[in-house]
Protein backbone atom coordinates (compact mmCIF):
# COMPACT_ATOMS: atom_id res chain seq x y z
CA UNK A 1 0.00 0.00 0.00
CA UNK A 2 1.00 3.49 -0.96
CA UNK A 3 2.22 5.48 2.16
CA UNK A 4 -0.92 8.34 2.95
CA UNK A 5 0.23 11.90 2.40
CA UNK A 6 0.62 14.04 5.49
CA UNK A 7 -2.34 16.26 4.77
CA UNK A 8 -0.71 19.14 7.53
CA UNK A 9 2.05 19.23 4.60
CA UNK A 10 -0.70 19.26 2.06
CA UNK A 11 -2.32 22.30 3.81
CA UNK A 12 0.99 23.60 3.95
CA UNK A 13 1.76 23.30 -0.15
CA UNK A 14 -1.52 25.03 -0.09
CA UNK A 15 -0.16 28.03 1.67
CA UNK A 16 2.65 28.18 -0.43
CA UNK A 17 0.79 28.23 -3.76
CA UNK A 18 -1.58 31.42 -2.05
CA UNK A 19 1.31 33.06 -0.20
CA UNK A 20 2.77 33.04 -3.92
CA UNK A 21 -0.41 34.48 -5.88
CA UNK A 22 -1.82 36.90 -3.30
CA UNK A 23 0.88 38.83 -4.04
CA UNK A 24 -1.09 39.98 -6.92
CA UNK A 25 -2.75 42.34 -3.45
CA UNK A 26 0.41 44.16 -3.69
CA UNK A 27 0.28 45.66 -7.65
CA UNK A 28 -0.44 48.88 -6.04
CA UNK A 29 3.69 49.11 -5.15
CA UNK A 30 4.43 49.25 -8.90
CA UNK A 31 1.69 52.02 -9.83
CA UNK A 32 4.19 55.22 -8.80
CA UNK A 33 7.23 53.33 -10.43
CA UNK A 34 5.19 52.37 -13.22
CA UNK A 35 3.65 55.90 -13.86
CA UNK A 36 6.99 57.75 -13.48
CA UNK A 37 8.84 55.66 -15.60
CA UNK A 38 6.87 55.52 -18.53
CA UNK A 39 4.23 58.06 -18.36
CA UNK A 40 1.28 55.94 -17.41
CA UNK A 41 -1.53 57.50 -16.47
CA UNK A 42 -2.84 55.86 -12.59
CA UNK A 43 -5.86 54.60 -14.26
CA UNK A 44 -4.30 52.70 -16.97
CA UNK A 45 -1.99 50.98 -14.36
CA UNK A 46 -4.45 50.15 -12.35
CA UNK A 47 -6.45 48.70 -14.80
CA UNK A 48 -3.69 45.94 -14.84
CA UNK A 49 -4.97 44.71 -11.53
CA UNK A 50 -8.37 44.99 -12.32
CA UNK A 51 -8.07 42.49 -15.69
CA UNK A 52 -5.82 40.02 -13.47
CA UNK A 53 -9.09 40.11 -11.19
CA UNK A 54 -11.66 39.38 -13.88
CA UNK A 55 -9.34 36.54 -15.50
CA UNK A 56 -9.19 35.18 -11.78
CA UNK A 57 -12.86 34.93 -12.04
CA UNK A 58 -13.25 33.69 -15.23
CA UNK A 59 -10.84 31.06 -15.04
CA UNK A 60 -11.82 29.94 -11.70
CA UNK A 61 -14.97 29.28 -13.22
CA UNK A 62 -13.95 27.98 -16.43
CA UNK A 63 -11.17 25.64 -14.86
CA UNK A 64 -12.83 24.21 -12.17
CA UNK A 65 -14.35 21.06 -14.53
CA UNK A 66 -10.13 21.10 -15.06
CA UNK A 67 -8.79 21.16 -11.80
CA UNK A 68 -11.43 18.09 -10.72
CA UNK A 69 -10.79 15.80 -13.92
CA UNK A 70 -6.96 16.22 -13.84
CA UNK A 71 -5.95 16.67 -10.29
CA UNK A 72 -4.34 19.14 -7.71
CA UNK A 73 -0.99 18.49 -9.17
CA UNK A 74 -1.66 19.30 -13.00
CA UNK A 75 -3.69 22.26 -12.20
CA UNK A 76 -0.90 23.49 -9.67
CA UNK A 77 1.76 23.28 -11.93
CA UNK A 78 -0.59 24.90 -14.78
CA UNK A 79 -1.26 27.69 -12.33
CA UNK A 80 2.42 27.83 -11.44
CA UNK A 81 3.57 28.08 -15.53
CA UNK A 82 0.71 30.92 -16.30
CA UNK A 83 1.33 32.74 -13.18
CA UNK A 84 5.11 32.62 -13.65
CA UNK A 85 5.15 34.02 -16.83
CA UNK A 86 2.63 36.66 -16.50
CA UNK A 87 5.36 38.26 -13.88
CA UNK A 88 8.43 37.48 -15.99
CA UNK A 89 6.02 38.65 -19.05
CA UNK A 90 5.16 41.76 -17.28
CA UNK A 91 9.16 42.58 -16.79
CA UNK A 92 9.39 42.34 -20.39
CA UNK A 93 6.87 44.30 -21.09
CA UNK A 94 7.94 47.20 -18.78
CA UNK A 95 11.49 46.53 -20.23
CA UNK A 96 10.49 47.77 -23.62
CA UNK A 97 7.47 50.53 -21.90
CA UNK A 98 4.52 48.87 -24.23
CA UNK A 99 1.45 48.69 -21.35
CA UNK A 100 -0.46 46.37 -23.58
CA UNK A 101 1.72 43.80 -23.09
CA UNK A 102 1.88 44.29 -19.10
CA UNK A 103 -2.21 43.77 -19.41
CA UNK A 104 -1.38 40.25 -21.87
CA UNK A 105 1.15 38.63 -19.05
CA UNK A 106 0.13 40.20 -16.00
CA UNK A 107 -3.37 40.94 -16.58
CA UNK A 108 -4.55 37.94 -18.34
CA UNK A 109 -2.25 35.00 -18.12
CA UNK A 110 -1.45 35.84 -14.11
CA UNK A 111 -5.25 36.49 -13.74
CA UNK A 112 -5.38 32.87 -15.33
CA UNK A 113 -2.88 31.34 -13.00
CA UNK A 114 -4.64 32.98 -10.26
CA UNK A 115 -7.58 31.82 -10.78
CA UNK A 116 -6.42 28.04 -11.24
CA UNK A 117 -4.08 28.56 -8.35
CA UNK A 118 -6.58 29.80 -6.10
CA UNK A 119 -9.41 27.02 -6.36
CA UNK A 120 -6.97 24.15 -6.73
CA UNK A 121 -5.33 23.80 -2.86
CA UNK A 122 -8.84 25.05 -1.89
CA UNK A 123 -11.20 21.70 -3.14
CA UNK A 124 -8.15 19.43 -2.39
CA UNK A 125 -8.00 20.45 1.44
CA UNK A 126 -11.65 20.31 2.27
CA UNK A 127 -11.61 16.86 1.03
CA UNK A 128 -8.43 16.22 3.51
CA UNK A 129 -10.36 17.61 6.19
CA UNK A 130 -13.84 16.25 6.00
CA UNK A 131 -13.82 16.93 9.84
CA UNK A 132 -12.44 20.54 9.74
CA UNK A 133 -13.20 21.75 6.19
CA UNK A 134 -13.24 25.97 8.14
CA UNK A 135 -9.88 25.27 9.49
CA UNK A 136 -8.21 23.90 6.45
CA UNK A 137 -9.64 26.20 4.02
CA UNK A 138 -8.84 28.82 6.50
CA UNK A 139 -5.09 28.38 6.38
CA UNK A 140 -4.72 28.25 2.78
CA UNK A 141 -6.82 31.18 1.81
CA UNK A 142 -4.89 33.25 4.94
CA UNK A 143 -2.10 32.78 2.99
CA UNK A 144 -3.49 35.16 0.16
CA UNK A 145 -4.64 36.88 2.23
CA UNK A 146 -1.28 37.73 4.34
CA UNK A 147 0.57 38.07 0.96
CA UNK A 148 0.95 41.55 0.81
CA UNK A 149 2.40 41.81 4.00
CA UNK A 150 4.99 39.88 3.01
CA UNK A 151 5.55 40.98 -0.65
CA UNK A 152 5.02 44.51 -0.35
CA UNK A 153 8.02 45.96 1.49
CA UNK A 154 10.22 43.13 -0.72
CA UNK A 155 8.65 44.54 -3.93
CA UNK A 156 9.37 47.95 -2.43
CA UNK A 157 12.74 47.15 -1.68
CA UNK A 158 13.55 45.29 -5.04
CA UNK A 159 12.24 47.95 -7.01
CA UNK A 160 14.63 50.32 -5.77
CA UNK A 161 17.76 48.40 -6.02
CA UNK A 162 17.23 46.42 -9.24
CA UNK A 163 14.80 47.95 -11.06
CA UNK A 164 11.24 47.01 -12.21
CA UNK A 165 12.04 44.63 -14.64
CA UNK A 166 14.26 42.68 -12.96
CA UNK A 167 11.62 42.81 -9.99
CA UNK A 168 9.14 41.03 -11.86
CA UNK A 169 12.15 38.68 -13.45
CA UNK A 170 13.11 37.31 -9.71
CA UNK A 171 9.68 37.35 -8.17
CA UNK A 172 8.83 35.75 -10.98
CA UNK A 173 11.59 33.13 -10.98
CA UNK A 174 11.03 32.76 -7.24
CA UNK A 175 7.41 32.36 -7.24
CA UNK A 176 7.81 29.98 -9.96
CA UNK A 177 9.68 27.48 -7.70
CA UNK A 178 7.41 27.85 -4.80
CA UNK A 179 4.42 27.20 -6.93
CA UNK A 180 6.39 24.56 -8.39
CA UNK A 181 7.43 22.47 -5.71
CA UNK A 182 4.22 23.13 -3.25
CA UNK A 183 2.27 21.56 -6.47
CA UNK A 184 3.84 18.62 -6.84
CA UNK A 185 3.17 17.22 -2.92
CA UNK A 186 -0.89 18.04 -4.02
CA UNK A 187 -2.72 15.39 -3.92
CA UNK A 188 -6.31 13.91 -3.53
CA UNK A 189 -6.53 11.67 -0.19
CA UNK A 190 -6.94 8.11 -0.93
CA UNK A 191 -10.60 6.86 -1.25
CA UNK A 192 -12.32 6.38 2.10
CA UNK A 193 -9.56 8.71 4.31
CA UNK A 194 -10.03 8.69 7.65
CA UNK A 195 -8.30 11.75 9.53
CA UNK A 196 -6.03 10.00 12.08
CA UNK A 197 -7.76 8.79 15.48
CA UNK A 198 -11.01 8.92 13.72
CA UNK A 199 -12.86 5.98 12.87
CA UNK A 200 -15.56 5.20 9.85
CA UNK A 201 -18.24 5.81 12.31
CA UNK A 202 -17.52 8.96 13.85
CA UNK A 203 -16.70 10.52 10.49
CA UNK A 204 -20.01 9.55 8.45
CA UNK A 205 -21.49 10.59 11.60
CA UNK A 206 -20.25 13.64 11.63
CA UNK A 207 -20.92 14.26 7.89
CA UNK A 208 -24.43 13.00 7.61
CA UNK A 209 -25.84 14.50 11.12
CA UNK A 210 -29.91 15.53 10.98
CA UNK A 211 -28.57 19.08 11.48
CA UNK A 212 -25.08 19.57 10.20
CA UNK A 213 -24.53 16.86 7.53
CA UNK A 214 -23.60 17.85 3.60
CA UNK A 215 -26.66 18.39 2.46
CA UNK A 216 -26.23 17.06 -1.26
CA UNK A 217 -24.32 15.44 -3.41
CA UNK A 218 -24.57 17.18 -6.46
CA UNK A 219 -22.04 17.95 -9.74
CA UNK A 220 -21.30 21.49 -10.94
CA UNK A 221 -23.82 22.06 -13.61
CA UNK A 222 -26.44 20.58 -11.75
CA UNK A 223 -25.54 23.26 -8.33
CA UNK A 224 -26.06 26.03 -10.62
CA UNK A 225 -29.57 24.87 -11.05
CA UNK A 226 -30.15 25.16 -7.20
CA UNK A 227 -31.47 28.56 -5.26
CA UNK A 228 -29.00 28.18 -2.92
CA UNK A 229 -26.02 28.65 -5.02
CA UNK A 230 -27.28 32.26 -6.57
CA UNK A 231 -27.69 32.69 -2.50
CA UNK A 232 -24.05 32.12 -2.10
CA UNK A 233 -23.17 34.13 -5.05
CA UNK A 234 -25.22 37.16 -4.28
CA UNK A 235 -23.88 37.09 -0.46
CA UNK A 236 -20.35 36.74 -1.36
CA UNK A 237 -21.05 39.46 -4.00
CA UNK A 238 -22.03 41.95 -1.43
CA UNK A 239 -19.29 40.70 1.03
CA UNK A 240 -16.53 41.78 -1.70
CA UNK A 241 -17.88 44.37 -3.36
CA UNK A 242 -18.16 46.71 -0.62
CA UNK A 243 -15.03 44.99 1.33
CA UNK A 244 -12.33 45.40 -1.63
CA UNK A 245 -14.22 49.29 -1.91
CA UNK A 246 -12.89 50.20 1.52
CA UNK A 247 -9.67 48.49 0.77
CA UNK A 248 -9.33 50.80 -2.46
CA UNK A 249 -10.08 53.92 -0.64
CA UNK A 250 -9.11 53.57 2.61
CA UNK A 251 -6.05 55.99 3.22
CA UNK A 252 -7.98 58.94 1.90
CA UNK A 253 -11.51 58.10 3.53
CA UNK A 254 -9.43 57.95 6.74
CA UNK A 255 -7.97 61.36 5.68
CA UNK A 256 -11.42 62.91 5.00
CA UNK A 257 -13.73 61.49 7.76
CA UNK A 258 -11.51 60.90 11.02
CA UNK A 259 -9.27 63.33 10.24
CA UNK A 260 -6.15 60.56 10.23
CA UNK A 261 -3.09 61.98 8.63
CA UNK A 262 -1.03 60.24 6.01
CA UNK A 263 1.33 58.37 8.17
CA UNK A 264 -1.41 57.51 10.72
CA UNK A 265 -3.81 56.67 7.49
CA UNK A 266 -1.27 54.51 5.82
CA UNK A 267 -0.37 52.39 8.84
CA UNK A 268 -3.90 51.59 9.37
CA UNK A 269 -4.12 50.00 5.51
CA UNK A 270 -1.04 47.68 6.69
CA UNK A 271 -2.71 46.94 9.64
CA UNK A 272 -5.99 46.14 8.08
CA UNK A 273 -3.45 43.26 6.41
CA UNK A 274 -3.62 41.76 9.26
CA UNK A 275 -7.37 41.65 9.94
CA UNK A 276 -7.90 40.69 6.70
CA UNK A 277 -6.00 37.22 7.19
CA UNK A 278 -6.41 36.82 10.94
CA UNK A 279 -10.41 37.40 9.94
CA UNK A 280 -9.97 34.31 6.94
CA UNK A 281 -8.44 31.73 9.15
CA UNK A 282 -10.26 32.58 12.25
CA UNK A 283 -13.60 33.41 11.01
CA UNK A 284 -13.52 29.81 8.80
CA UNK A 285 -11.87 27.97 11.80
CA UNK A 286 -15.70 29.54 13.95
CA UNK A 287 -17.20 28.22 11.03
CA UNK A 288 -16.53 24.56 11.89
CA UNK A 289 -18.34 25.26 15.58
CA UNK A 290 -21.30 27.73 14.58
CA UNK A 291 -21.54 26.54 11.22
CA UNK A 292 -21.73 28.68 7.76
CA UNK A 293 -24.82 29.98 8.06
CA UNK A 294 -24.33 31.63 11.22
CA UNK A 295 -21.49 32.91 10.14
CA UNK A 296 -22.71 34.47 7.05
CA UNK A 297 -25.83 36.20 9.54
CA UNK A 298 -23.13 37.77 11.74
CA UNK A 299 -20.88 38.93 8.96
CA UNK A 300 -23.81 40.87 7.93
CA UNK A 301 -25.08 41.87 10.98
CA UNK A 302 -21.69 43.56 11.95
CA UNK A 303 -21.01 45.18 8.46
CA UNK A 304 -24.89 46.12 8.11
CA UNK A 305 -24.07 48.62 11.91
CA UNK A 306 -20.66 49.49 10.78
CA UNK A 307 -21.50 50.79 7.27
CA UNK A 308 -24.38 52.77 9.00
CA UNK A 309 -22.11 54.15 11.52
CA UNK A 310 -18.95 54.88 9.59
CA UNK A 311 -20.05 58.22 7.63
CA UNK A 312 -20.45 59.95 10.83
CA UNK A 313 -17.39 58.76 12.98
CA UNK A 314 -14.87 61.66 13.80
CA UNK A 315 -12.79 59.66 16.35
CA UNK A 316 -9.82 57.97 14.61
CA UNK A 317 -9.81 55.39 16.75
CA UNK A 318 -13.67 54.05 16.54
CA UNK A 319 -13.30 54.85 12.63
CA UNK A 320 -10.33 52.09 12.45
CA UNK A 321 -12.11 49.55 14.88
CA UNK A 322 -14.91 49.53 12.60
CA UNK A 323 -12.75 49.12 9.25
CA UNK A 324 -10.86 46.09 10.92
CA UNK A 325 -14.32 44.45 12.07
CA UNK A 326 -14.82 45.17 7.89
CA UNK A 327 -11.78 43.53 7.05
CA UNK A 328 -12.04 40.80 8.82
CA UNK A 329 -15.56 40.12 7.88
CA UNK A 330 -13.99 40.44 4.13
CA UNK A 331 -11.50 37.90 4.17
CA UNK A 332 -14.09 35.47 6.61
CA UNK A 333 -16.10 35.34 3.67
CA UNK A 334 -13.76 34.04 1.18
CA UNK A 335 -12.75 31.30 3.70
CA UNK A 336 -15.73 30.03 4.67
CA UNK A 337 -17.14 30.03 1.29
CA UNK A 338 -15.52 27.03 0.17
CA UNK A 339 -16.46 24.60 3.58
CA UNK A 340 -20.22 26.41 3.24
CA UNK A 341 -20.23 24.89 -0.71
CA UNK A 342 -18.91 21.52 0.71
CA UNK A 343 -22.02 21.79 2.67
CA UNK A 344 -24.50 22.26 0.25
CA UNK A 345 -23.59 20.89 -2.66
CA UNK A 346 -20.85 18.19 -1.26
CA UNK A 347 -17.20 17.62 -2.28
CA UNK A 348 -17.70 15.71 -5.77
CA UNK A 349 -17.53 18.62 -7.84
CA UNK A 350 -16.30 21.29 -5.20
CA UNK A 351 -13.45 22.40 -7.57
CA UNK A 352 -15.66 23.63 -10.21
CA UNK A 353 -18.62 24.81 -8.24
CA UNK A 354 -16.23 26.73 -6.30
CA UNK A 355 -15.26 28.28 -9.44
CA UNK A 356 -18.64 29.74 -11.01
CA UNK A 357 -18.99 30.91 -7.02
CA UNK A 358 -15.73 32.89 -7.96
CA UNK A 359 -17.41 35.19 -10.47
CA UNK A 360 -19.10 37.16 -7.54
CA UNK A 361 -15.53 37.90 -6.72
CA UNK A 362 -14.88 38.98 -10.51
CA UNK A 363 -17.99 41.05 -10.35
CA UNK A 364 -17.13 42.69 -7.24
CA UNK A 365 -14.00 43.87 -7.99
CA UNK A 366 -15.14 45.80 -11.11
CA UNK A 367 -18.25 47.05 -9.21
CA UNK A 368 -16.71 48.21 -5.27
CA UNK A 369 -13.94 50.43 -6.62
CA UNK A 370 -15.87 51.92 -9.23
CA UNK A 371 -18.88 52.87 -7.23
CA UNK A 372 -17.19 54.48 -4.67
CA UNK A 373 -14.60 56.32 -6.49
CA UNK A 374 -17.90 57.90 -8.76
CA UNK A 375 -20.27 58.51 -6.21
CA UNK A 376 -17.17 60.55 -4.25
CA UNK A 377 -16.34 62.61 -6.68
CA UNK A 378 -20.21 63.47 -7.45
CA UNK A 379 -20.51 64.34 -3.96
CA UNK A 380 -17.36 65.03 -2.63
CA UNK A 381 -18.53 62.37 0.24
CA UNK A 382 -18.35 59.40 1.34
CA UNK A 383 -21.69 59.39 3.00
CA UNK A 384 -23.94 58.53 0.34
CA UNK A 385 -22.14 55.20 -0.58
CA UNK A 386 -21.51 53.86 2.51
CA UNK A 387 -25.53 54.23 3.49
CA UNK A 388 -25.68 52.38 -0.16
CA UNK A 389 -23.58 49.38 0.76
CA UNK A 390 -25.56 49.30 4.49
CA UNK A 391 -28.39 48.82 1.94
CA UNK A 392 -26.60 46.27 1.08
CA UNK A 393 -25.69 44.27 3.61
CA UNK A 394 -29.38 44.28 4.69
CA UNK A 395 -30.63 42.42 1.69
CA UNK A 396 -27.35 40.11 2.31
CA UNK A 397 -28.51 39.15 5.42
CA UNK A 398 -32.33 38.87 4.30
CA UNK A 399 -30.75 36.12 1.55
CA UNK A 400 -28.75 35.08 4.83
CA UNK A 401 -31.94 34.32 6.54
CA UNK A 402 -33.94 33.05 3.45
CA UNK A 403 -31.32 30.07 2.25
CA UNK A 404 -31.64 28.52 5.81
CA UNK A 405 -34.96 28.49 5.22
CA UNK A 406 -34.38 26.22 2.08
CA UNK A 407 -31.84 24.40 3.70
CA UNK A 408 -34.32 23.16 6.10
CA UNK A 409 -36.89 22.07 4.14
CA UNK A 410 -34.01 20.40 1.78
CA UNK A 411 -32.86 18.34 5.19
CA UNK A 412 -36.47 17.69 6.52
CA UNK A 413 -36.90 16.09 2.90
CA UNK A 414 -33.68 14.06 3.14
CA UNK A 415 -34.59 13.23 6.56
CA UNK A 416 -38.12 11.48 5.41
CA UNK A 417 -36.37 9.82 2.84
CA UNK A 418 -33.80 8.38 5.06
CA UNK A 419 -36.53 7.35 7.51
CA UNK A 420 -38.69 6.00 5.04
CA UNK A 421 -35.82 3.64 3.59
Amino acid sequence: MAKTKNRWLIAAAAVGIHISIGSVYSWSVFSNPLTEKHGWSSSEVALTFSIAILFLGLSAAFMGHFVEKHGPKKSGIVATILFGIGMIGAGFADSIGNLYLLYFFYGALGGMGLGIGYITPVSTLVKWFPDRRGLATGLAIMGFGFASLIASPIIEALINSIGISNTFFLLGTVYFVLMFSSSLYLAPPPKNFLPKGMTKEELEEKTTDKKTGDLSQLTANEAVKTMRFWALWFMLFINVTCGIAIIAVASPMAQDVAGMTAGAAALMVGIMGLFNGFGRIGWASVSDYIGRPNVYTTFFVLQTAAFFILPNVTNAIIFQILIFVILSCYGGGFASIPAYIGDLFGTKQLGAIHGYILTAWAAAGLVGPSVVTRIEEATNSYQLTMYIFAGAFVVALAVSLLIRLNIKKIRDSNNKSAAAS
